[in-house]
């Protein structure tokens, strides 16, 4: 018969078993189930405590209390460890649940990038300009002071050259300020008739919310026997009507080149205040957008033209001004920031 220590032990190890089953099934973490591991099998742990009370025991209970101590410490990490396996698999399944992929979902539509508005412009009036019979040329963007300016009427010395706030190379070489050199290179190379326009980048000293120190141009020039201002305006008003609408109303204004004479710009109606005048339009109900003039007899003459044979005009417009009546855009910084939340919108 065991005597009233080894009962005690004996209880308190069933006692124990159970209150481990209860624990190990209620824990939901990995954490907690550590916390049971510690609890019980640790240095300070109760099933370690309670063998320590062994050698107390009379001798001949010792192997038996001894077994079940053994048993209840094998069968405790057995459930631990296949509470942890429960556990890891359940928690695998919910992952794969939440990352499943639905195969009959259509795919994810790949970005695409759209043209940017400037190109978009550009494309339109090259397209005008082309199915009214205009070649388009191009020529270098670092120019000699020649063509810039004194091919085009402006000898060294000249007012109009401080207008254009020049960037020069050295004496004799710059970033071209206008894209009118490309005309004059042109009917260097080639006899009337001409009929070309002249894209490209230019470049000055200039730099606020309508002004930058890089900005694209078109300009234009007709050469031919017989050209008169008449023809000026009937191309230049087929243009202004294909790409703000034919509803638009426009002006020729006289104005001054050094390169054109007779000169004028072109106004349209404000489309803000519809002519009323407003701060877009400082109140005169008009916007330029080009100019444009008959080619000066001057100029026919670096080119080895006979101003008694033929006439022409000539005409020069900012593509970011164009684009910026076009959509309404007040900064043309914006052309140049590449900030996708402005140039989706094109």
């Amino acid at each position: 018969m065991k005597e009233r220590g080894s009962l005690f032990v004996l209880d308190e190890l069933e006692r124990l078993q159970n209150e481990i089953a209860v624990s190990i099934s209620q824990a939901a973490t990995e954490k907690e189930l550590s916390e049971i591991r510690v609890k019980v099998l640790g240095k300070k742990g109760t099933l370690t405590q309670l063998l320590k009370r062994l050698g107390t025991l009379p001798e001949k209970d010792r192997k038996e209390i001894g077994k079940k101590a053994n048993q209840v410490k094998e069968s405790t990490e057995a459930r631990i460890e296949e509470a942890l396996f429960l556990l890891s698999e359940r928690e695998r399944k919910e992952a794969l649940e939440r990352e499943k992929i639905d195969v009959t979902l259509p795919g994810r539509r790949i970005p695409v990038g759209k043209r940017h508005p400037l190109t978009q412009t550009l494309d339109q009036i090259i397209d005008i300009f082309s199915r009214l019979g205009f070649e388009v040329v191009e020529g270098p963007e670092v120019e000699l002071d020649y063509y810039n300016f004194e091919a085009l009427n402006i000898p060294k010395g000249h007012p109009a050259r401080e207008m254009q706030a020049t960037f020069f190379i050295s004496e004799d070489v710059v970033l071209r300020t206008h894209t009118s050199p490309v005309q004059v290179r042109t009917m260097e190379k080639k006899q009337p008739p001409v009929r070309v326009i002249c894209p490209g980048a230019v470049y000055r000293c200039d730099s606020d919310p309508t002004h930058s120190p890089m900005f694209h141009q078109v300009e234009g020039l007709l050469v031919d026997k017989g050209i008169t201002f008449a023809d000026l305006k009937g191309v230049l008003t087929v243009f202004v009507h294909q790409m703000f609408g034919k509803e638009t109303k426009l002006r020729f204004r006289p104005s001054f080149f050094p390169f054109t004479e007779p000169s004028a710009e072109i106004d349209i109606e404000c489309f803000i205040c519809n002519g009323k005048g407003c701060g877009v339009c400082s109140q005169t109900g008009w916007l330029e957008i080009l100019g444009s003039g008959m080619v000066d007899p001057a100029v026919y003459k670096f080119v080895n033209y006979d101003p008694e044979e033929v006439t022409g005009f000539a005409f020069g417009m900012g593509i970011e001004r164009i684009a910026m009546l076009k959509y309404g855009i007040h900064d043309i910084r914006l052309f140049f920031t590449n900030d996708l939340r402005f140039l989706k919108q094109f």
